[in-house]
Order: structure tokens, then sequence, then C-alpha cells
């Protein structure tokens, strides 16, 4: 069906689709050269079979009868290969088989933190929130993490114009207190491993906090005030010691992640925090916890210290990079080439 649909619909030059597909939700926008994203538009994930199903519905409902000329998708998890499949999701495709059910030939797939790292170049001063002292050394790699459902992170290094994807959320977390070594005792019993993606996340909330209430006998709350919202709201209320305390820990442990992160990459050009969970948790983010814990390095503390962090206020980061992405790509390949498929 959707290659019935593409063959009928005429090429856009210059029309750019973008895209950030995860587990719940499918994001899109359309773009043009060194313009901002328009036409977003936000579909169930679940509401369609595959991609290219979705893909159709957007462009049926804003691209006015105009197929895009490129197309650059963001997902989230490893990539390495054609065959993409997502981790929160039922989907799986081919690379190759999306770009011809589509009709997109110039079509690309990145993991969704390369596209945040792609945008860190077009951040302008409202776009960002700077928190901690420093200031970044013009040219120095930049490190941009954020917890969501998981924990993303890729580095940019702006002298090369390159965004590196990692895995880095899967590291193993370390304490820093009694109390964290706790958590983390308790965390592995459960699950083995302790990732920061465990502890740095919408769901290590809740994994906290179960953990505390482990630790100090506390009977586990009922199923309908045991979510995220609910831990939040109580953390909110101040009426929830353990929902207090699990703020403050989530903080202080994304503070000592984000040191590991700046002294792994020599982030001098900044850390920047992204994603959806911490900007909805407003103040219960303890910055100044984050920047104690940050230079809490031992002989490295001057060095942090003058690394400065950010929290990215912009409401359409991953469509930013989406579109940094293609810009960077036709520029490479110089006037009158066009994107090609890698």
């Amino acid at each position: 069906m959707a290659e019935d649909a593409q063959l009928e619909t005429p090429i856009a030059k210059g029309l750019r689709l973008l895209a950030d597909i995860g587990g719940t939700n499918a994001r899109f926008a359309l773009a043009r050269r060194g313009k901002a994203p328009y036409a977003r538009h936000v579909l169930r994930t679940n509401a369609f079979a595959s991609p290219a199903e979705a893909i159709e519905a957007y462009l049926r409902l804003n691209a006015r009868g105009r197929r895009p000329e490129s197309a650059a998708i963001a997902v989230a998890g490893p990539l390495g290969g054609d065959h993409v499949k997502f981790t929160n999701a039922p989907w799986a495709f081919s690379i190759a088989a999306l770009r011809r059910e589509t009709g997109i030939g110039a079509l690309f797939v990145l993991n969704d933190f390369e596209a945040q790292a792609w945008a860190l170049p077009a951040y302008r001063g409202g776009d960002l929130l700077k928190f901690g002292q420093g200031k970044p050394v013009g040219g120095a790699p930049q490190v941009v993490f954020g917890p969501g459902t998981g924990l993303g992170v890729a580095c940019f290094l702006p002298e090369a114009r390159f965004a590196l994807a990692t895995e880095g959320g899967h590291m193993s977390i370390a304490p820093g207190s009694a109390r964290e070594a706790a958590v983390i005792s308790a965390m592995g019993g459960r699950f083995g491993h302790v990732s920061a993606e465990r502890v740095v996340s919408g769901p290590g909330l809740r994994y906290i906090y179960e953990a505390l209430a482990t630790i100090d006998g506390v009977p586990p709350l009922p199923p309908e005030e045991f979510g995220v919202a609910a831990i939040t709201r109580r953390a909110r209320l101040a009426r929830d010691p353990l929902a207090v305390e699990t703020m403050a820990i989530f903080s202080s442990l994304a503070g000592s992640f984000a040191g590991n992160l700046a002294l792994a990459y020599g982030a001098r050009g900044g850390v920047y925090l992204a994603g959806g969970v911490i900007p909805r948790l407003g103040p219960l983010f303890d910055r100044r916890a984050f920047r104690r814990r940050f230079t809490d390095k031992g002989r490295f503390h001057g060095w942090l210290a003058a690394i400065p962090s950010y929290l990215v206020t912009h409401p359409q980061q991953a469509m930013v990079g989406l579109a940094q992405y293609l810009d960077q790509r036709e520029h490479a390949a110089g006037p009158g080439y066009g994107l090609f498929p890698a």
C-alpha cells in the first residue's frame, strides 16, 4: 500500500521529512534547508503496523500531495547495519526496504541521542539554561545525555562536525554515600547489573523509591500510587520522606554520571541535559546537588568545575538535530550533488 501511494505522489525538491520515533509516540515534522521544522504532528506508534505506514499517514495529513526528497529518522536503540529493531515497540524494519516503500531514496536512520548531539550547534541563549560555573572551550567535545524511558548519551565533536552515538547509559553506576550504596546493592539483588540507566531515568525514580522502601522496611505503596507521576507528586507535596529522598538521590547520581561522561569524552565544551524527565521535575531536580557530585572527582575537581552544564529547554530537540544532520550531509556532498544514502 505504501509503495502504491508513493508512486502517485510527486517528489518535492528540497522538502525534508523529520521523524522522532519512540515506543509510544512517533513525532513528525517537515523542513527546508536552514529553516525551522514545521507541520509538527504526533501519531501513536501502536496505531500502525510499521514505520512505512506511519510515514504515509503523516504525509497524507501534512504534505499536501508532495513526497519529501529526503528524510532523517531518529530511533531509540543501537544501530548497526540495515536491520533496525525498536527497544520499546514491536516494530522492526530494513532501512533499504523503508527507502523503497516510502519512495524516499535519501533516507537516513540515526540513534535518538545522535540527533540530540547534532542539535547542539543550533542552540541559542533562549534554548539553554546554564547552571553551575564554568565557560565552554571553543571546539572542545560536548556531551549530551538525558533520562527518559532509558538514558541516552551522545558526544558532539565541533571541529570534525561529527556526532558520536554511544550506549553510555548502560555503564555501571557507582555510589557516593552509604545510603546510595545500599540502594544500588538492593537494586543489584533485583536486576544483577545496575547501570546508570537503572537509576537515572524515568523508571529509575520508581526503582530508587522501591529500594529505599525495602531498605527501611516501609510497606509498599498501592499500585495506583506507585507510578513515576505519583512519586513525583508525593515529593512535590513533601509529605513522603522516601519520595523526597528519591529526588535527592536521582539528582546526585545524575551529577556523578555526568562528571564521568565529561572525563571520558574530555567534554570541555559543556555537558547538556536533554530528554523529557528532568524538565518535568522542575525544582525537584536539585541542580546544586548535581553540580556537587559532578565535580566530586578528587584531583580533577578543578578541571570539572571549569566545565559548564546546561539544561536544554528547546521544545523540539530531536527535530532540530535531524534538520542539522541533513544540512551537514548536503553541505558535505557539495552543490548539485544532493543527498545520497550511505
